[in-house]
């Protein structure tokens, strides 16, 4: 069977890079993320030459495409020497070439040490940081395996904002103990800085995760389905009167100040990643493929070096797959998807009756462009109207 492409040309959400950094000062006990803590000085000039390995392998699978963002992800990126982020810079704009309005995004923790070398990563070519606050509360701070105070989170915002042009910020909420009312005031500290972006997550227990273990051990208490649902109706009633709706489930922005590069995810564009556990998805000439890395720092790096990239996987995506994947990522944003793209994925148009059925429970609506987007009463319990919808 012939996997049908889509030309990047026809339906363009913009083609992304993403370099994985996967060091972090400690573990926190929440993150499900490929992080890693080494004692010992990582040597950075040894990873750069392998993400130029990688990039140009990537470059060679995806050639001709305009880069429209780049994205720092960790880990923590911020731990990079300014001259390491350049240096990678320098060699996505030898592989394609870089939109000169292009968005760089550096994931930074807001301590002042990191913070001291905003002004290194600016003149580097970063032009927006999404900063790690994750609470406005001391002991929240400390439960969650934070390493900074609030107080200096703020500060490190302060400088944030006076060096980038853009600057978003990271809460979790629905923690452990956590009242509407501790939420309310939280939010209100986080706003009055300002921001363009906020993305605020309330808190899961993720697999193989110190919180997954405490949780089962019964020494973890979440707070109750009623207490997450006041949670989640308290982040959007006040996000939209500070004029930043959501944008996605998890996301609110200023208009104009969204992240374009998680748009190119949620828009099912194409992206390159690079570096330890990294992920993309490429159109190529032998279909859109799904691409994941070595998660393993050091292994990443000896495979990259002798092979010249750390793929583990490379899988051309069935069209069934494509458009679950399609479903999945375009039904978080609140401006929905376009159910004419949706059929040029599949070969097929979405099952009228299941959105009939959905529409009648409330939790399905088209606009008045004609695309079809989750209601208000439906983003909490996103999952199941995706997996009713694709079944």
């Amino acid at each position: 069977m012939v996997t049908k492409i889509i030309s990047p040309k026809s339906y363009d959400p913009g083609f992304g890079v993403y370099v994985h950094w996967p060091f972090c000062l400690s573990k926190c006990p929440y993150c499900d993320f490929n992080s890693h803590v080494r004692h010992v000085p990582v040597d950075e000039a040894r990873f750069v030459a392998a993400f130029q390995q990688e990039l140009r392998h990537r470059a060679a699978l995806s050639p001709g495409r305009i880069v429209t963002s780049i994205f720092f992800g960790g880990g923590t990126p911020s731990l990079m020497k300014p001259q390491t982020v350049e240096a990678i810079l320098n060699s996505i704009r030898a592989c394609w070439r870089v939109d000169p309005n292009a968005e760089i995004t550096l994931e930074a923790n807001p301590t002042s040490v990191e913070a001291e070398r905003f002004r290194g990563y600016r003149a580097a070519g970063v032009n927006r940081v999404s900063l790690g606050v994750q609470a406005m509360n001391d002991a929240h701070l400390k439960a969650l395996g934070r390493l900074h105070t609030a107080q200096e989170a703020m500060a490190a915002v302060d400088v944030a904002v006076s060096i980038f042009d853009r600057v978003s910020f990271d809460l979790i909420y629905a923690r452990p103990d956590q009242t509407v009312a501790d939420w309310k005031a939280e939010l209100a500290t986080a706003l009055a800085r300002s921001p363009g972006h906020l993305s605020l997550y309330q808190l899961t227990i993720e697999p193989d995760t110190m919180f997954e273990r405490l949780y089962n051990a019964g020494k973890l208490k979440m707070p109750d389905p009623d207490v997450s649902r006041a949670l989640w109706d308290v982040t959007q009633e006040t996000t939209t009167l500070a004029g930043l709706p959501a944008y996605e489930i998890s996301n609110h922005a200023r208009p104009g100040q969204e992240s374009r590069h998680n748009l190119v995810y949620w828009r099912y564009g194409e992206y390159a990643g690079v570096g330890p556990g990294a992920h993309g998805r490429l159109l190529t000439p032998r279909g859109r493929v799904a691409h994941a890395t070595e998660k393993h720092p050091e292994m990443w790096l000896t495979v990259t070096e002798t092979e010249g990239q750390g793929l583990v996987e490379d899988t051309i995506l069935s069209r069934e797959e494509q458009s679950d994947e399609f479903l999945l990522m375009g039904l978080r944003l609140s401006e929905g998807i376009d159910p004419t793209r949706y059929q040029d994925i599949s070969g097929k148009p979405i099952d009228p009756v299941r959105i009939g059925q959905l529409i009648e429970d409330g939790m399905l609506e088209w606009t008045a462009t004609g695309r079809l987007r989750v209601t208000p009463e439906g983003f909490p319990v996103l999952d199941a109207v995706v997996a009713d919808l694709a079944a």
